[in-house]
């Protein structure tokens, strides 16, 4: 009989162990802010809690916070609220921080520099629990780099003003070979890594014969090879328009600089009908010769059915190409011939414009 008693008792007291771990209470949970660090795993019933912030952050109340572990297994609301400190934001760096001057506790500030910048000084600070910055802004110096080394046979044309020691980073300047030569590359600059563009290699250089363009002419080269920066020039054919440089430029790599081209005039597409050209009204019968010239404009006359009036609409010749305005309706031989005085460009012009529903 001795067993079966020994085993009854400790069912009777793993019974009390599990009722009273019912109704204590564990760790509480803690609200951001609130110091935490001398919490234990289990309470019992009515223990008290005495709460306090954590460094860096303020308490809402002059006095601690308090909470009970409670009959329930609960502990009691405490009015207890922490909120963190706060940090001044630097001066130089308020413009960057969207209205703001202050930072909360813990925040963190990482700095870095544009390209041909190094830094002076941490690239990061944090606001510490006493409200101060772990490190100041650091500066940002340029980068400098040595004069550059001119070609041999050659010299070097800096942008703009230098040392005696050096060059800052971004500044720039022209490699020049002595006539005739042309340098491997004309441009060097100041890199940001604090190097500087090596000398080009003078060379003789040549371009091919220039070809012409076109609806053009060459008006002045002679028809052979071309040194280094040796220049032709380039007209339009009469009515054509030129885009791009009319003068082009044997290059240090052999090849001419880019050639303009010829845009070509046009016509006015309607056999009956009144346009706008030149500042005055014309009928498309008496614009001799019909052409218009690239980049100009016209405008046709539209039908406000509404109003019963009038407007003009503008549009612009484009390399041959001159659009008809969708809301222009060419009129009938009849309508043109006995009826003119009834057209858009004869009537009333409207007062508004664009009108309120122009004819389609």
């Amino acid at each position: 009989m001795a067993p079966t008693f020994i085993s009854l008792l400790l069912f009777q007291a793993a019974l009390c162990v599990s009722v009273t771990a019912k109704n204590a209470c564990g760790r509480p949970a803690l609200a951001d802010g609130v110091d935490g660090t001398s919490l234990k795993t289990g309470y019992e019933v009515g223990d008290e809690l005495i709460l306090t912030c954590e460094p860096g952050y303020l308490p809402s109340t002059a006095s601690p916070g308090r909470s009970t572990c409670t009959a329930t297994g609960e502990w009691s609301t405490s009015s207890l609220a922490c909120s963190p400190k706060s940090c001044p934001i630097p001066r130089p760096l308020q413009p960057l921080a969207g209205g703001r001057t202050e930072a909360p506790y813990k925040t963190v500030l990482n700095f870095t520099c544009e390209d041909g910048y190094v830094m002076i000084g941490a690239n990061e600070s944090r606001c510490l629990h006493d409200g101060s910055w772990s490190s100041q802004p650091p500066l940002c110096k340029a980068v400098t780099c040595p004069l550059p080394t001119p070609p041999r046979d050659g010299r070097i044309v800096h942008d703009g003003p230098v040392t005696r020691s050096n060059t800052m980073y971004g500044q720039t300047w022209t490699y020049e070979c002595n006539a005739p030569a042309a340098p491997s590359h004309e441009r060097g600059s100041c890199r940001a890594d604090g190097t500087v563009t090596q000398p080009p290699v003078c060379r003789a250089v040549s371009c091919p014969i220039p070809t012409n363009i076109k609806n053009g002419v060459i008006t002045f080269a002679v028809m052979r090879q071309h040194g280094y920066k040796d220049k032709v020039r380039y007209a339009c054919n009469e009515h054509y328009a030129l885009v791009g440089e009319p003068e082009v430029q044997c290059q240090h790599t052999g090849n001419w600089s880019s050639k303009p081209s010829n845009v070509s005039p046009c016509s006015v597409g309607i056999k009956r009908g009144r346009i706008f050209y030149d500042a005055r009204k014309i009928w498309i019968s008496d614009l001799k010769p019909n052409r218009i010239l690239h980049g100009e404009h016209v405008a046709f006359y539209c039908l406000n059915r509404e109003e019963r009036c009038g407007y003009p609409v503008a549009t612009t010749c484009n390399d041959g190409t001159l659009p008809i305005p969708p809301c222009f309706v060419e009129p009938g031989k009849v309508e043109y011939n006995l009826r003119a005085k009834t057209l858009p460009s004869e009537i009333t012009m409207c007062t508004t414009f664009p009108p309120a529903s122009p004819a389609s």
